[in-house]
């Protein structure tokens, strides 16, 4: 009888799943997939530098393609190193599948070398975690996977793979696409409750449409805009949400929160009188003080999760639905109950505070300014450019300036937050979308988390930018509300080349084969922006622009009721709303 590897079984199974990308790590105990792996003429294999590395960059793959991200590593601490980017992905519902090796069956219970119960570690952060024990069972076991880490709220899985199950045998004839990808339904609402939310809608006299992102993952952009256009709805997307309605469309509200959100928002969302959330979590860094959110005003929840419905605050209703059929089943039902509208009061009042309630941007200091930055960066990067970032002061900055566009243009690693993320991901976004410029913004910190994997990217000739907002002071921990005195923890500069910044991060990049510019001039950014651009493609190899910022800026954010006094509010009622749903403090400009 001639037999098959059964890996190769499984990685026919990954190809017949559509999988075209996968990262990883080598290791002993995951060698055999791997020999499976390199036969394979359909998938395209990345070596990373770390297995965290690996599954950013199967996130960022996935954010923009909506693709099953895939990420391989050996036993033991491969498996611990994805950790964290599996908590990413289900914190931001991303369906990623996680590959482990691990010490054969039959020495797990013996201190064997590298052996960890990984699916216990990993449980808590993953929907499905599962160690294969019979051969038998991987073929549906991969099958199983790919539909849980895809079905209802996206999520990543882990399969853990003993060095026995991987090197078993089964006959040539046997033919692992048999049957094909497991089907999954997306829920659709319930028709009367549809009704109900448009009845909401219309008898309210300033409503407001919250969508976050989930709409984004259900591709619910469009669907979005043309309910909105139709009911002349204002629309206050969350900061996961951004990107699915263009932010000078004459509808967009801004973002409502205590970070990333602008003051215009905010003050608005204190004006309405009914809120829609769509594919959002009411997220503790957007609503801040639930008892003034919720106050004088109604919610409705549509999400695709029973789950998630009434976990931070009940909702006057709640509606069970993928975000795109519910849009659509509001579209079909706001036709039948009334005529297109007309932009009244309320939008009106949308405009008014959002050409208004603005912030100084066109700094000219030296150090750089953060606002002068993303004030750049939008006026010199198009549309159709995709941002990456992470968290830190420069993702509170990005969140309350910079402006996007278009759905999947704008990606953070938003409810987990793990530094380094965006310096992987940027990999994964360019190969999921070869087309488009790149750009991530990276924090001098956030940028030594995962810097290695630059020799990835120009290992492999994947050109992207990066901006790194260069303050060496870990702001965000200087400036939090935390009444500790942190000075002797936040300052990262040394004596070095520049002896107020510390490591020189261009020369990093050039080590690594990458190319890279400090500016430190604001009047210098567009040609430092034009150049990386221009050199990272015909290069093929990531091109850092390394602005040298002022240290001590501060962003507007999260200052409790009484500290409001500290500040002069421009217009009437920016007191009140920086106090309580915070953003909206002024600059001393």
């Amino acid at each position: 009888m001639t037999t098959m590897n059964v890996m190769d079984a499984v990685v026919k199974v990954m190809e017949d799943e559509g999988v075209e990308v996968v990262f990883g790590v080598p290791g002993a105990a995951i060698l055999p997939l791997y020999k499976a792996l390199s036969k394979s003429e359909k998938i395209k294999h990345y070596s990373v530098r770390h297995e965290e590395g690996g599954t950013h960059a199967a996130d960022g793959y996935t954010r923009v393609t909506g693709k099953v991200g895939i990420n391989l590593g050996t036993s033991g601490p491969a498996g611990t190193n994805m950790i964290t980017g599996l908590y990413t992905c289900q914190a931001d519902s991303i369906p990623q599948i996680c590959i482990t090796g691990q010490a054969p069956t039959t020495v797990l219970h013996k201190e064997a070398f590298q052996a960890v119960d990984i699916v216990e570690i990993a449980k808590p952060v993953t929907k499905w975690a599962v160690q294969v024990k019979e051969p038998a069972q991987l073929v549906w076991t991969f099958r199983e996977a790919f539909r849980v880490a895809q079905e209802g709220r996206p999520g990543p899985v882990l399969i853990d793979l003993p060095l026995d199950v991987q090197k078993a045998e089964v006959e040539v004839d046997f033919d692992p696409t048999r049957g094909g990808p497991l089907h999954f339904e997306k829920p659709a609402p319930n028709p009367n409750a549809i009704r109900q939310v448009v009845e909401m809608i219309l008898a309210a006299e300033r409503p407001v449409l919250m969508p976050g992102g989930g709409a984004i993952l259900a591709d619910a952009s469009e669907d979005l805009i043309e309910l909105a256009e139709y009911l002349q709805i204002p629309v206050s997307p969350t900061y996961m949400g951004k990107g699915i309605i263009p932010e000078d469309h004459p509808l967009y509200m801004g973002v409502v929160g205590l970070q990333t959100s602008q003051r215009y928002a905010n003050a608005l969302f204190l004006e309405s009188d009914l809120v829609v959330g769509i594919g959002n979590r009411w997220a503790e860094r957007h609503t801040g003080d639930l008892d003034v959110y919720c106050k004088d005003r109604k919610f409705v929840h549509i999400d695709i999760d029973p789950r998630q419905l009434g976990r931070v605050f009940r909702p006057d209703l709640a509606v069970v639905s993928d975000a795109k059929l519910a849009l659509r089943e509001m579209s079909r039902v706001a036709r039948e109950m009334t005529d297109e509208r007309e932009a009244g009061e309320w939008v009106e009042r949308v405009d008014e505070l959002r050409s208004t309630l603005l912030r100084k941007t066109d700094f000219s200091d030296v150090p750089v300014k953060p606002q002068r930055v993303y004030r750049e960066i939008n006026e010199y990067f198009d549309r159709d450019t995709i941002f990456v970032t992470a968290i830190g002061l420069y993702q509170i900055f990005g969140g309350q300036f910079q402006k996007t566009y278009k759905p999947r243009h704008y990606l953070c690693c938003g409810q987990a937050g793990p530094l380094g993320w965006e310096v992987p991901a940027c990999i994964g976004v360019k190969l999921g979308r070869p087309e488009n410029t790149v750009v991530g913004v990276v924090g001098d910190y956030s940028f030594q988390f995962l810097m290695e994997e630059i020799a990835v990217a120009v290992q492999y000739r994947i050109p992207y930018v990066l901006v790194m907002l260069n303050n060496a002071y870990m702001g965000l921990i200087r400036q939090g509300e935390l009444n500790y005195d942190m000075n002797y923890a936040v300052d990262l500069a040394y004596e070095g080349p520049d002896s107020e910044y510390g490591i020189d991060n261009v020369a990093v990049m050039e080590a690594m084969g990458a190319l890279g510019r400090r500016v430190h001039e604001p009047d210098d950014l567009q040609d430092a922006f034009d150049w990386a651009v221009r050199t990272s493609e015909e290069r093929r190899v990531p091109v850092l622009v390394e602005v040298m910022c002022e240290r001590e800026t501060n962003a507007a954010m999260g200052l409790s009721i009484d500290r409001i006094n500290e500040y002069e509010p421009i217009l009437d009622g920016v007191r009140e709303t920086a106090g309580h749903v915070v953003g909206g403090i002024p600059e001393r400009d």
